[in-house]
């Protein structure tokens, strides 16, 4: 059985992914394969070069599908995996060559269901940091208890949300599936795993390079009303769902409800909108919040 199966979601990245696929074949842990899933690029040339690296390299595996976004792609990918451990990279992003060695050694050393490693920035030539050591550092040996990865899924605080930068056991993705059909689909999927985790660690080692690309949904220098309110209801489906995992587990569903009310005044607060769209806004949010608390509040 191959050691660790490598996820990657293709769409349109053709400038960018060389970079990345490179950046694996380089790694120092050689046991892998990587699951190529083109989701109907329409640049010709990602597929292309998918392909390059299949003949190149036959640790990567490519199959292509018509376009049904990057979860769509990523449970694809689940079914056709083979290996022990799973991590995910995404495709415009790339790795330092020691990631998939400090993941499995710290896999084995801890037996965590869980590892995930910090990361960096990258935009525009330029690399970004952050002082992950002094917030893992706060939990014992960078053990992180469930209620602070679930707090985390409401507030990013720790960003842990992410699925990549992360390496799970084939159990622990057993039944898993992406949400699909949404933009905050990593927020609305990495709280499964928590809940079935019996330990989680997170490593400050910042291993993993994420591109925050030009015109990126994730920072857009101001919000059309419409797109606010359809990124807002795509997070809300994904914390919908924690709170009926959460309802389920018997973990604390009145921590998750006030994490929840909190988020979302919080989204009103972050809204980059004329003062007219964000008072509809806070109409929507308060409307919102009158549903959450009918079914959930006591």
């Amino acid at each position: 059985m191959t050691k660790v199966s490598i996820g990657m979601p293709v769409y349109n990245v053709a400038e960018y992914l060389p970079q990345c696929l490179d950046s694996i074949i380089n790694q120092t842990f050689t046991d892998f394969e990587v699951i190529m899933v083109d989701d109907g690029s329409t640049d010709g040339k990602s597929f292309e070069i998918c392909q390059e690296y299949t003949v190149r390299d036959k640790r990567f595996k490519l199959i292509h599908q018509e376009n049904g976004g990057r979860s769509a792609a990523r449970n694809t990918a689940l079914k056709n995996m083979t290996g022990e451990y799973i991590t995910w990279i995404d495709s415009d992003d790339w790795v330092e060559p020691d990631y998939l060695k400090i993941l499995v050694d710290t896999q084995i050393k801890t037996g965590a269901d869980l590892v995930n490693v910090a990361h960096k920035g990258y935009r525009d030539g330029n690399i970004y940091v952050a002082d992950y050591e002094g917030e893992y550092s706060r939990f014992p040996n960078y053990v992180i208890p469930l209620r602070a990865a679930i707090h985390d899924t409401f507030w990013t605080s720790l960003n842990l949300t992410a699925i990549w930068g992360s390496l799970g056991t084939r159990e622990l993705y057993k039944g898993v599936v992406f949400s699909e059909n949404m933009d905050m689909e990593d927020q609305g999927t990495k709280f499964k795993l928590y809940f079935k985790a019996n330990k989680i660690v997170a490593l400050p080692d910042m291993l993993y390079v994420y591109r925050n690309r030009q015109g990126s949904i994730m920072n857009p220098v101001s919000e059309i009303l419409e797109e606010r309110v359809k990124k807002t209801d795509d997070m809300i489906r994904g914390l919908e769902n924690l709170l009926y995992y959460a309802d389920i587990t018997d973990f604390d569903i009145d921590f998750c409800f006030r994490e929840f009310l909190g988020r979302m005044e919080y989204e009103i607060q972050i809204a980059k909108l004329s003062e007219e769209d964000k008072s509809k806004f806070r109409e929507y949010i308060e409307g919102y919040k009158q549903k959450l608390r009918k079914y959930w509040g006591n």
